[in-house]
């Protein structure tokens, strides 16, 4: 097995893990890897706090950690994240109805070539001057080179509205999100859920991406909603819920994502954790879901023995060092940003 994370800060012994805790109303048996949910969290935040102050080299002494790509513990601090909130959200203008379109643009390909490719090709991605001719020439011409128009992240599949390319049909999608009225059903909802309800009626777009896609919504201005409103548990969280809880957890995945979130300062400091945050934020619904993802990918090579559901027993992605400024800007109305 490998060296489980330890917080090289952390002085006082870890006190035990509960043997068991209430959620939903029904009792849940930690395994060990729900203590190794905590590591991590503050072992990556370590991470990514080192590459924002600019150290050298090694960050960590964890081998999984050092040998593997993991996402960062604040889904907005990811690079998708940060350019989608200072290139898309508040870059261009600020009518809803705009930025709820370049947000979708962005989104479905989830990729930043894709997203330079389009503004290089046509200016302004605007809705006011959109012309799906002109969108398909710009896609289907790199798609002929061989460029990768998606990102691999996450599946997004294509909707069928008649055309003959996955990009093409994506764009038939945003035309008829943007004419039935959807950005001003989302803005208007009175709850996060109700939005979510909003973008799930679409074609192709299930509960996962109608989430995704609403958090990436929710951090321009115009939107309101706390990011501890409302959690949707994608395929990842699922899988790594099972393995810090067993079988007990399965139907109350969101739940447990709660439970997480709301008692984050008293598992930190049972283990003797350093976690101040992201410049004070506690983890959200949104990155606590995220962390099972990741905490899921770490045990398949910590915690061999611990079964989740997939199957899976090895971490695809090596890390590759990235010589790029680590950037973080998030939402102004947060409050972060000096």
């Amino acid at each position: 097995m490998a060296t489980l994370l330890q917080d090289p800060q952390s002085t006082a012994p870890p006190a035990p893990a509960p043997q068991a805790v209430q959620v939903a109303g029904r009792r849940l048996r930690p395994t060990a890897v729900f203590d190794t949910y905590w590591r991590f969290a503050a072992a990556r935040q370590a991470v990514y706090e080192a590459r924002l102050a600019g150290r050298p080299q090694p960050w960590t002494a964890d081998p999984i950690l050092a040998r593997h790509r993991f996402t960062n513990c604040y889904r907005a601090a990811d690079r998708v994240s940060q350019i989608l909130i200072g290139e898309v959200s508040y870059r261009g203008p600020q009518q809803w109805e705009e930025i709820f379109f370049r947000t979708l643009v962005f989104k479905i390909f989830n990729k930043a070539s894709t997203w330079h490719l389009l503004t290089e090709k046509l200016g302004e991605v605007r809705w006011e001057t959109y012309d799906y001719r002109a969108y398909d020439r710009a896609l289907s011409a790199a798609f002929a080179k061989g460029e990768r128009l998606y990102s691999a992240a996450y599946i997004v599949p294509p909707p069928q509205l008649g055309e003959d390319r996955k990009h093409r049909n994506h764009l038939r999608l945003l035309e008829k999100m943007m004419t039935s009225g959807a950005p001003e059903r989302v803005l208007a909802a009175p709850s996060m859920r109700a939005a979510y309800e909003v973008l799930l009626d679409y074609p192709a777009i299930g509960p996962f991406l109608a989430y995704q896609y609403l958090i990436d919504l929710n951090y321009a201005a115009p939107m309101r909603f706390s990011e501890m409103d409302f959690v949707v548990p994608g395929p990842g969280a699922r899988d790594g819920i099972r393995k810090c809880f067993g079988r007990a957890a399965d139907g109350i995945e969101a739940d447990v994502i709660r439970y997480m979130a709301d008692t984050q300062q008293e598992h930190f400091a049972r283990l003797g954790l350093a976690f101040g945050g992201l410049r004070g934020r506690p983890l959200q619904l949104i990155d606590c879901q995220n962390l099972f993802c990741e905490v899921d990918k770490y045990a398949r090579v910590a915690h061999p023995e611990v079964a989740g559901i997939s199957g899976r027993s090895r971490i695809k992605q090596a890390y590759r060092q990235d010589a790029a400024p680590v950037p973080a800007w998030f939402p102004p109305k947060w409050g972060l940003d000096s």
